[in-house]
């Protein structure tokens, strides 16, 4: 008999549907796409310094529910067409968590919120909220954690972040140098900023790696490399590092690299020390930096959902509070519309 030396550790090894036959299952329409580009330009335009309006990527932390996502949605993009003359607003639709040691690794993963893990279902629901999404005008943003995820909903996504975790693996930056929309990076979880010009260099280069095909076949990526990469300020375990000292550094550090020294600096995370209450004035600040004369500083981030806070995950799903987060404390929406008016204004 022969001894088994593979799938040792292996339960089950199920077959995904490849991505293009989800494309076609839910297919991009010529509506969709037409957003989805001019977005991705308009974006591409303010990172380069060709547009003096300000991007404000928006939304919860992690979408659990399609249909708390696309009511949040909705009152975004009232909100946007609101502001749109000075603030393009983009929406956090986040699919895939990172997980520190373990938890609930985002609605793609597991979409029933109890450890079954039905990808396939996710990687649906996941694509159809993006159309939903889309339909309302509004460009999206995502973290894409997985390598094989893009192949799944890139064509839907106007705005990529590559996480604090991830910013120092060379799959990521590979995958990133392949990418069709412009793709932030954060400075590691550590607060340390070369790495973040290290991933610039290499997303930015052609790069030749491991991929998947449409078809879901095993298969070799050659890319052009991605010129609308920079660098996503979120804090580290020094503390914050949204305060004029440290985005100068940081920005000296991109120059040094020879990488854009376009910042878009996020108002959560160690920014605000992990403590929702402060975003509002950690994001004021951002806003006054831009407003005052740093045209390097393009861009915010914020954590928002329709409750403030965040809650576990209930059994009785009836039992949670609806629109509150299931991962990081979110600022409410009352509160999200009126920092984002008054940025309008003060940016005006």
């Amino acid at each position: 008999m022969t001894a088994q030396v593979t799938d040792l550790n292996v339960a089950y090894n199920v077959p995904l549907p490849a991505p293009a036959l989800l494309a076609h299952e839910q297919p991009r329409t010529d509506s969709q796409a037409e957003t989805v580009l001019d977005s991705r330009k308009r974006i591409e335009d303010i990172l380069q310094g060709k547009s003096d309006r300000f991007i404000v990527i928006v939304g919860p932390c992690s979408i659990h529910s399609p249909e708390q996502g696309i009511e949040y949605a909705e009152r975004l993009a009232s909100l946007s067409d609101e502001v749109k003359d000075r603030i393009e607003i983009v929406m956090r639709v986040y699919f895939e968590k990172p997980r520190t040691s373990v938890g609930w690794k985002g609605l793609i993963m597991d979409p029933d919120l109890d450890g079954t893990a039905n990808l396939a279902e996710g990687l649906r629901i996941a694509r159809k909220l993006l159309c939903d999404i889309v339909d309302l005008g509004l460009p999206t943003a995502t973290e894409f954690l997985d390598p094989i995820t893009p192949q799944y909903i890139a064509d839907l996504i106007c705005w990529a972040a590559i996480g604090a975790r991830t910013v120092e693996s060379q799959t990521h930056r590979q995958m990133a140098s392949g990418l069709s929309m412009p793709v932030g990076f954060k400075n590691t979880t550590y607060g340390g900023m070369t790495a973040v010009v290290n991933a610039l260099k290499a997303a930015i280069a052609p790069q030749t790696f491991f991929g998947i095909s449409p078809e879901g076949v095993a298969s070799m990526v050659s890319t052009k490399g991605n010129a609308h990469c920079h660098t996503v300020l979120r804090g580290g375990d020094d503390g914050p590092n949204f305060d004029e000292a440290a985005v100068a550094a940081a920005i000296s550090a991109m120059e040094s690299g020879g990488v854009s020294p376009a910042i878009v600096t996020d108002a959560s995370h160690a920014n605000c020390s992990k403590d929702f209450e402060k975003m509002p004035g950690v994001f004021e600040e951002i806003v006054r930096q831009r407003a005052e004369g740093n045209d390097k500083v393009v861009g915010a981030m914020l954590e928002s959902n329709l409750v403030e806070g965040n809650q576990k995950i209930l059994e009785d799903r009836s039992a949670m509070v609806w629109g509150q987060s299931v991962t990081d404390p979110c600022i409410a929406w009352d509160t999200t519309e009126r920092i984002i008016r008054e940025a309008a204004e003060r940016l005006g």
